[in-house]
């Protein structure tokens, strides 16, 4: 999980803050992501990376979990363990990460009440777990853009049914800027501009293009390409 770390206070008026919420990952593997074709697959990817990288900014409890990878789905993706390497993703048998004690003992360990929840699939590793968590007190928001299935239709349906049983759809950046919230809050603010212009588009062009273009600053330091050598 993630260190948390001292920030400004930000009012919480049924927003996210990064003192009132945790992330769980679900079975982001490269068999959940070879099955996704509701969405383009690297930018499921790219939004998951934001959503981790935005939990170690904020200090924000942050939970990896995977099912069944040796014997189907795999390892968890590289570049996410990356961002938190020290923990170890907690393995299931179930669909339903719900039904893992060891799931829902992380989570309850968190303290958190608000669950950000990003997975593969949808339909099943996304859906099932939201809806008893709902059921259990919990407040879900379901970060649709980390998240895809075997269709657009199976996709789309799983999000109207989370919705139908209380939870809130939110995105990777609508996340990351809510605990933002302030650009007056400089603890952070420099994490997330870099987190915006390695991830995020256009919006991270034109964050470059501002900073350099308007303000005068130098264009962003980015580390030389290093070419991985055949042994």
């Amino acid at each position: 999980m993630s260190p948390t770390r001292r920030l400004a206070p930000r009012s919480e008026k049924s927003l996210l803050t990064p003192d009132n919420c945790a992330v769980v990952f679900i079975d982001i593997q490269p068999q959940m992501i070879f099955g996704v074709a509701s969405h383009d697959r690297q930018s499921i990817i790219n939004n998951n990376l934001v959503l981790a990288k935005a939990a170690r900014i904020f200090g924000v409890p942050l939970i990896l979990s995977t099912v069944e990878s040796r014997a189907f789905s795999g390892n968890l993706l590289p570049q996410l363990q990356a961002i938190d390497p020290a923990q170890a993703p907690i393995e299931r048998s179930s669909m339903n990460s719900w039904d893992d004690t060891n799931f829902v003992a992380a989570v309850k360990k968190t303290g958190r009440r608000h669950i950000v929840v990003a997975g593969l699939w949808t339909e099943t590793c996304v859906a099932l777990p939201t809806i008893q968590m709902i059921h259990d007190g919990y407040t879900v928001y379901v970060a649709e853009d980390c998240c895809g299935d075997v269709s657009l239709l199976a996709h789309d349906n799983s999000m109207k049914r989370v919705v139908q049983a209380g939870a809130r759809p939110v995105t990777a950046l609508s996340v990351l800027l809510e605990w933002q919230r302030d650009w007056a809050h400089k603890e952070t603010y420099e994490a997330v501009m870099d987190l915006v212009k390695t991830h995020c588009g256009a919006y991270g062009v034109g964050v470059e293009y501002a900073y350099t273009m308007v303000h005068g600053a130098a264009p962003t330091a980015v580390a030389p390409y290093a070419l991985v050598e055949t042994a």
